[in-house]
């Protein structure tokens, strides 16, 4: 499945950019697993190693680990670098459905 597959794949999808030797990306793991189980069966995940992925990272204009996009009807609707509170990341998600 390719980058643009993926943020089309549901009404709303949520990717996450990360890297195996990002500590900051390392904190955020258990929230995005926290948040793909609340999510489940309603709003894809996709946790891209942005190593692994630099094509997706490229189209993405993702150069900050982690990143977090969001995209609603496979348009680009909020983005953020860092780490964020789980609860916070998670509004931000449920506001779109």
């Amino acid at each position: 499945m390719d980058y643009t597959q993926m943020i089309e794949s549901g009404k709303v999808v949520l990717v996450e950019f990360f890297a195996s030797w990002c500590p900051h990306c390392h904190k955020m793991m258990p929230v995005v697993g926290q948040i793909e189980e609340l999510l489940a069966g309603r709003v894809p995940v996709y946790k891209l190693d942005i190593d692994d992925n630099q094509d997706a990272a490229a189209a993405a204009s993702v150069d900050t680990v982690p990143t977090f996009l969001l995209y609603a009807d496979g348009k680009l609707v909020w983005r953020h670098s860092g780490e964020i509170d789980g609860e916070v990341l998670y509004g931000k998600v449920e506001s779109f459905l």
